[in-house]
């Protein structure tokens, strides 16, 4: 009973979040909303008797992404007004291109069946006598599923480069460091001695 009640709490709050972070006004507040997401789901993975997911869903999301996030929001400087506009000005389009999507993906899970034979889903098998929870994930992740591990970090590292490479742009005005200028300069190139008059100035 213990067990149900925390699981509908833990769900409930998550469903109420997750709602609150795409309707929320405040961007900051989004990413907050975002935050309590994390936490709620972690509990479910408690629950799933999957803590050493819990720990990361808090870890390396709260700690890290989430805050990451924030720290974006807040100190970029978006008129996030604008951006409402201009999405109200594509929501038609929008909402045309998700109803397709859902539409296909209805499809797909009421009409698609398997070939005969063919494994859909297979559940595993709790960790083995003496093995930890952390252990048994480790060892499925680097042996049975190392191929579908290594292509969600390159996809992830794919992801990252493109980021860089759409926020690097050049800005007019804004003056840059060149290490090789630096290093190639000479004392005759930088340094340059004159005499002046009595009694007069320098032009320089």
């Amino acid at each position: 009973m213990t067990a149900a009640l925390a699981f509908w709490l833990f769900a409930v709050v998550l469903l109420t979040a997750a709602l609150m972070v795409i309707t929320a006004k405040n961007p900051v507040h989004s990413v907050l909303w975002l935050i309590t997401c994390f936490f709620n789901a972690a509990g479910l993975f408690i629950l799933l008797g999957a803590e050493f997911l819990a720990m990361l869903l808090v870890i390396v999301y709260v700690g890290a992404v989430a805050v990451l996030f924030l720290f974006v929001v807040m100190m970029l400087d978006i008129d996030f007004r604008a951006l409402r506009r201009g999405a109200l000005n594509n929501l038609p389009l929008g909402l045309f291109v998700a109803g397709i999507i859902l539409t296909e993906t209805l499809l797909v899970a009421t009409g698609w069946q398997a070939g005969q034979g063919v494994i859909v889903h297979e559940a595993l098998a709790g960790p083995p006598a003496g093995m930890s929870n952390t252990q048994w994930i480790g060892s499925q992740l680097y042996t049975r599923y190392v191929f579908v591990f290594s292509m969600s970090g390159l996809l992830l590292l794919a992801a990252m480069v493109g980021a860089i490479v759409l926020t690097h742009r050049r800005r007019i005005g804004v003056k840059k460091q060149s290490i090789a200028a630096q290093t190639a300069r000479t004392p005759a190139g930088t340094l340059g001695v004159g005499k002046a008059p009595l009694g007069q100035g320098v032009e320089l």
